[in-house]
């Protein structure tokens, strides 16, 4: 299986000139001291997060939020793909970086391959529709011949025909590019999986065909592989802790 891995975020190293370096340090100063004066707000705009959308772990992946909601105790969690990150790993909403970091990973399953990130409450606003897709509830396995949509944030809102499935996944035929890892796959309102990347077509052992998304609009493509997310809540809930009794909001 190719995963649809982290896209890589590059950060800027140019250095400003001395006086532009003087002038920006003179005008951060000055924003400080009129954000410590009476009669001034400090508060910082939260971010807005749901299924769907782009979220950077540390200074270079960029992936995809599952869900968010409320486990068992309260904690506000997402999900995303577990080889996205390790724990204790920072986390940013893309698409709001004013916020800085939002969240923690704080927990990651290699083998299942599913990470638990915990949000600061009062740094996100929840939501249950991002571009297209609208998370009300969790539904069962998609049986084959199921048309089910994905949401990525490198290649979108897109839908695509169930091929096969197993326990713990399912192939579909969804664009999956890097950076759709851990986009949520739903049945209308129902989170039914979650994306992890792509794989090619074999018969007997052997790959007859190896072909990946290049772009949403064309579905000659491999087939996109879904973990089961029934699965990775029931692991959750197995192992308890942040995450466990995950509702989404």
């Amino acid at each position: 299986m190719n995963p649809a891995t982290p896209q890589q975020i590059r950060p800027a190293t140019r250095r400003p000139r001395a006086g532009a370096a003087r002038a920006a340090l003179t005008a951060v100063a000055a924003m400080v001291i009129a954000l410590v004066s009476p009669g001034h707000a400090s508060a910082v705009d939260p971010a807005v997060l749901g299924g769907g959308s782009g979220i950077v772990l540390g200074a270079r992946a960029a992936c995809t939020l599952t869900t968010i909601g409320y486990d068992n105790e309260g904690r506000l969690v997402g999900l995303t793909a577990g080889h996205c990150t390790m724990p204790g790993v920072p986390v940013q909403a893309e698409q709001a970086p004013w916020a800085g970091p939002v969240g923690t990973v704080v927990v990651v399953d290699r083998v299942d391959d599913y990470a638990v990130i915990e949000f600061d409450r009062e740094r996100v606003v929840p939501l249950r529709s991002v571009g297209g897709t609208v998370i009300d509830d969790v539904g069962g396995p998609p049986a084959p011949g199921t048309i089910v949509c994905k949401n990525g944030r490198t290649s979108g809102h897109g839908c695509g025909v169930v091929w096969d499935q197993n326990e713990w996944w399912f192939r579909n035929q969804v664009c999956s590019q890097p950076g759709d890892s851990g986009g949520p796959v739903t049945v209308g309102d129902r989170l039914v999986g979650m994306n992890v990347g792509h794989v090619g077509v074999t018969v007997f052992d052997m790959t007859v065909f190896d072909q990946a998304c290049q772009n949403p609009n064309v579905a000659l493509h491999d087939p996109a592989v879904a973990t089961q997310i029934g699965k990775v809540l029931d692991d959750i809930d197995r192992t308890g802790g942040p995450g466990a009794g995950f509702e989404p909001f």
